[in-house]
């Protein structure tokens, strides 16, 4: 465990160095990041990477303590009146419940590093904005344009809730963290599977009840915060079988057979593999084997990081005809017409192109023009090519710091 814990601490450390610093602008008592690619600053980035460093700040050897407070500084800005931050992406800006609780953490673990009542203000705000989002007990709208039940979202909000409530001592706001991780659970699939989203499918075109690699591991991840807030063992059965259905489709290299996985544009996501290692090193307290699945898993994510993390897990172009069965056998995940089957092969084999050729810049040309053919409106852009991805670079930081910073209480 221990050689594990170093291998995260080095490949954080480098990230920072190489892929993070590089990419911050910083404006008086002000600083944030700027993506590399697409030229844009999310909120969620500054977030996960200002809690990142508070986790693995030493004043007496890398002191990031003014940065830390000039990157919360940026998002007390960007906060707005209603408590929210905005979810922000390529074509797409707009106030999230899942932003905003993301960030909120932050604020939280800001509050407790640094002890200035400005980012305990801004916490209990957001803490507000999240609550009154809260459609239905443990059911949390993930945005105004994004309204079916994401577990991965519900997960996410009562993580902040759960945190929230433990360092303020706020009981309603721990009961509620309570009910959203029962409401989760009461879906899970008998092997173990979470599915992205229930039978409220919202604006999407069919229900996408159906699981997915690297929603698995978000899920799971934002249950260990809620376990690790609430300090109760009442969860942890259903967590644990969470993890056996991971562990289930994890090959003996380390990496996911995305076969198992339905959720097109979540496919091949190398934050796949961040998400899990926390997770699988939580799951050694049952079986010490799981640190194999999370040794293994963090060898993959290293080979898929350079100073930046690839937005995919990548491979060579040698694998892409085995990649057609691959694609296929996704497609066919779910109740869906032959139709939507035929067109989530397209996009499965889309992506298996996309993964094997790498650029450090993006062309959209490409998948704007199938868009438009095909009438989809995505947040996003997809293209035909890997990339360097701060978004997921930032996720990969949050997860593997968030890791090493239990290990350190444990």
């Amino acid at each position: 465990m221990q050689s594990l814990n170093e291998q995260m601490h080095a490949l954080v450390t480098r990230i920072i160095r190489n892929g993070i610093l590089p990419s911050i602008k910083v404006e008086g008592d002000l600083a944030y990041t700027v993506d590399p690619v697409y030229g844009i600053a999310r909120n969620r980035v500054n977030a996960e990477c200002a809690k990142t460093l508070m986790r693995i700040n030493d004043p007496d050897d890398t002191d990031y303590t003014e940065l830390v407070e000039k990157l919360l500084n940026w998002l007390l800005r960007k906060q707005n009146t209603n408590g929210s931050w905005n979810e922000v992406h390529v074509k797409y800006d707009q106030p999230s419940a899942l932003i905003t609780s993301i960030v909120g953490e932050a604020m939280v673990d800001g509050f407790k590093a640094l002890e200035n009542e400005k980012f305990a203000e801004a916490a209990r705000r957001a803490r507000d904005f999240v609550l009154e989002n809260q459609l239905s007990p443990g059911y949390f709208k993930k945005s105004s344009v994004y309204v079916a039940d994401h577990l991965n979202v519900d997960a996410t909000c009562g993580a902040f809730l759960a945190k929230y409530g433990k360092v303020f001592s706020d009981s309603e706001c721990l009961d509620v963290a309570r009910t959203t991780a029962e409401h989760i659970c009461r879906y899970q699939f008998s092997d173990g599977a979470f599915p992205y989203t229930n039978e409220n499918k919202g604006n999407y075109q069919y229900c996408l009840d159906i699981p997915c690699v690297h929603y698995q591991g978000v899920t799971l991840y934002y249950l260990l915060k809620i376990i690790d807030s609430l300090e109760s063992d009442w969860l942890e059965p259903e967590f644990e079988k969470g993890l056996t259905w991971l562990s289930s489709v994890q090959f003996p290299d380390g990496k996911f057979d995305w076969s198992k996985s339905g959720l097109m544009f979540a496919y091949y996501l190398s934050g796949a593999y961040a998400f899990s290692v926390p997770c699988f090193m939580y799951g050694t307290k049952w079986n010490s084997a799981y640190s194999e699945n999370a040794e293994k898993a963090l060898k993959v994510l290293e080979s898929n990081v350079k100073d930046i993390a690839n937005r995919w897990e990548s491979t060579s172009m040698l694998s892409f005809p085995a990649s057609v069965f691959t694609a296929f056998k996704t497609a066919n995940i779910g109740n869906y017409p032959m139709s939507h089957r035929f067109f989530r092969f397209g996009y499965g084999m889309y992506r298996q192109f996309a993964i094997r050729r790498f650029s450090n810049d993006v062309n959209p040309r490409m998948f704007n023009l199938l868009a438009g053919i095909m009438g989809l409106k995505t947040s996003t852009v997809e293209p035909d090519n890997n990339f360097p991805d701060l978004f997921m670079t930032s996720e990969v930081l949050d997860c593997l710091s968030y890791s090493l910073s239990k290990q350190i209480e444990n």
